[in-house]
């Protein structure tokens, strides 16, 4: 047996409003990053209120980190400066490394009922890579694979391994797992984690307890170190987003869509941004 990680904060979403006025809830964000590096931002999504979500996220830019959108009902349509453009459908990731810089739009349409579920993840990339060239990769709900284990817990593999089962992400470079898990009524999931390394559980359903805390929807537990972690459902299934990530432990300087190192590095975006300078891999 090994160390059972405590809790070492617990958050409760908040909400927000971003883009062109798209309403959603921040799990956590610009004050709480430095606690949960490497991730620097949680987005919550989950709306049936097409006026809330329509208005999208028109072009911006991005440089020196990682946008991770899982989509659970919905579809989400996107194009950016390099000429990549598509869809990201219920069940699907995208998982974009904006790196030297790339300008982007996300435009959510949602289902057929209104309804637009989905969550967005911001990664910080390491000083040695801020500048690496742009890319997407878009995988499909059915290049995902889901493990069930003997009592029931169910697991959808984004990034990680579990029971000799790999996500399709890999050769990202802080080595993060991603995972949606459902742990059945009354159920225990232990999870063996790298103890150096970040960890933190966000629940998008049901109810359940991790080291004496109680959870629900909404509700992110960020972990202290240690080798495993342990969440038990309640009296409904539980279900929450499972991330672990290697800690950069660099500076952070942050505006608005970009985070670098250093506020000059900072200035010299925005300004090659204004000039029209800023997009180095076209």
């Amino acid at each position: 047996m090994g160390t059972t990680r405590k809790v070492r904060i617990k958050l409760r979403r908040q909400p927000t409003l971003e883009g062109a006025g798209v309403h959603l809830n921040r799990a956590f964000g610009y004050n709480e990053a430095p606690e949960l590096d490497p991730f620097l931002l949680l987005d919550d999504f989950r709306s049936d209120i097409p006026e809330h979500y329509l208005k999208g996220f028109p072009w911006h830019p991005h440089r020196g980190i990682e946008t991770i959108t899982y989509v659970l009902k919905g579809d989400v349509a996107h194009g950016d400066s390099m000429g990549n453009k598509g869809v990201t459908s219920s069940g699907d990731v995208q998982w974009m490394t904006a790196g030297s810089g790339i300008i982007h739009q996300e435009m959510p349409k949602g289902n057929a009922d209104g309804s637009m579920h989905g969550f967005q993840l911001w990664a910080n990339l390491p000083a040695r890579q801020k500048m690496m060239p742009p890319r997407y990769r878009g995988i499909t709900a059915d290049q995902i694979p889901e493990v069930k284990l003997p009592n029931g817990v169910r697991m959808k593999i984004i990034a990680g391994m579990i029971n000799d089962v790999r996500g399709p992400m890999e050769e990202i470079v802080i080595d993060p797992e991603y995972f949606d898990c459902t742990v059945p009524t009354g159920e225990t999931y232990v999870h063996t984690t790298n103890p150096a390394y970040t960890a933190f559980i966000y629940v998008i359903g049901g109810r359940g307890m991790t080291d004496d805390t109680e959870l629900e929807n909404g509700i992110l537990v960020l972990f202290e170190a240690g080798d495993q972690l342990s969440v038990k459902a309640g009296g409904e299934d539980l279900r929450f987003l499972l991330l672990t990530g290697m800690p950069l432990n660099e500076p952070v300087a942050w505006r608005g869509p970009i985070v670098m190192n250093t506020q000059e590095e900072l200035e010299t975006a925005f300004r090659e941004y204004r000039e029209g300078t800023f997009i180095k891999d076209p």
